[in-house]
Parts: C-alpha cells; structure tokens; sequence
C-alpha cells in the first residue's frame, strides 16, 4: 500500500467518507482540507448513468464559469489572413499555419488548447495521433470561422467537459483562494450545463455521484438531489 504525507492523513480526518455532504459543507470541506504548500485547483467529478460505449449516450460539452477557473489557458490557432491578426488581438499565444504545424511535429507544446478554422484542418488532421484529445474539436467550439472568440472564450474561462471510458467527468472549477460563492457559483453553472447535455436517448438516473477535491486534498461525496432535481437526476 502506497504511504500517505501526514498532511494528507491529518485532512482525510476532517471529511467521512461515508457521509453525503450538501453542496455548501462540500464547498467549506474542500477548501479547509487544500492545505498544500501550493495553490491548489478545486476539481468536481460526476459520475454519470450513461453507457460509454453507446454513442448516441456520449456525454461532452462546453460551459464558460462565471468566474473562471483562475488559470488563462495557453492558446495556440491555426490560421489564416485576415483571422491571424484577429486572434493574435483575441489574446491568442501562438499563432500560424504550416510553420505551427511543423513546430508541433517536432515536439513544440507550449499550449493548452488549440483553435483551427474548419480550412486549416486539411494541415492539421495529419497531428491526429500526435495531438490525441489535444486535436482541436467542432463540438468542443474549437473548429470555428471565429477564432478570435473562441481564443476570448477560453481566456475568460471557457471548460470543456467529456465523461471518460468510466463515464465520469473531471472538470475545474476553481482555486483554493476563489471565495465560496465563486466556487458555488461556478459548480451550478457545470452542473446546468452537464444536465443540459444529457442524452435525449437515456432514461434513468442521471447523474449518479458528485464528488469536489482539491489537487491534493480527500475527496468529499455531494448529496446530489442538493444541486440537481429529481427530474434532472
């Protein structure tokens, strides 16, 4: 069995694990037990009820948090005319055609999203396995004639959510040091926006778990019908 650091052990006293918290004692739990030497990130996993391998049953969407989620994202787009100048305005880190397609093959990755318009895919699809879920996405917004919003989005705080091979979504919502209405409020803006994205070919529960941690902190269980209705549930 791997050995825990005592500040791990000292956190994981303050929270039971076979207890269902509401949103708010989450909220207060999560941030009292972040006690890293490090600003850690606040991240939400929510299991949900669908089956993965279905594909009218896939879970994935996009949501702006109201307050971000306190890092500004490295923004890399493939462009051209008149859009370059557009995104580099937009705040965008990177911006080009070939020569960033070259940069990339040959190890560059200084991003953390990328942005294409739809004509510059013909160049970049060839990164495919190279970039894996990196490659920039139509439903993730990330393929689009608008680059500029797009990079602005991002920059203010644009996530996307996608439920793994488990059918789980891993998202951020924050720091540490975001006060707990801003968590809150960002968490109900997630959670409106994965109910939304729910299959119109599922019928069941839903949602089935939430849980919040921080980067090094416990987990701490949510009561579910305290952020979602039975209907949404």
């Amino acid at each position: 069995m791997a050995k825990t650091s005592r500040r791990y052990e000292e956190a994981r006293k303050k929270v039971d694990p076979r207890h269902y918290y509401t949103l708010d004692e989450a909220i207060d739990l999560v941030k009292e037990t972040a006690t890293a030497d490090f600003e850690e990130t606040i991240d939400v996993a929510i299991k949900l009820g669908v089956t993965p391998g279905k594909g009218d049953q896939n879970v994935r969407g996009t949501v702006v948090l109201p307050h971000g989620t306190g890092k500004v994202p490295r923004v890399a787009v493939f462009a051209e005319g008149e859009a370059v100048r557009a995104a580099e305005a937009a705040g965008a880190d990177r911006v080009g055609g070939e020569d960033l397609v070259e940069a990339i093959r040959e190890g560059w990755d200084d991003f953390d999203v990328l942005v294409a318009q739809p004509q510059m895919m013909r160049i970049v699809g060839p990164l495919g396995k190279q970039l894996g879920p990196r490659m920039p996405s139509k439903k993730a917004g990330n393929i689009t004639d608008d680059v500029a919003s797009a990079v602005e989005s991002l920059k203010s705080g644009k996530v996307e959510f996608k439920m793994d091979r488990g059918a789980v979504l891993h998202v951020p919502i924050g720091l540490e040091s975001f006060s707990h209405e801003q968590l809150r409020e960002n968490f109900e803006t997630l959670i409106e926006a994965v109910v939304a994205a729910r299959p119109a070919s599922f019928s069941g529960r839903y949602i089935r778990s939430i849980t919040l941690s921080s980067t090094m902190g416990p987990g701490v269980k949510v009561l579910v019908s305290d952020v979602v209705t039975r209907r949404a549930a």
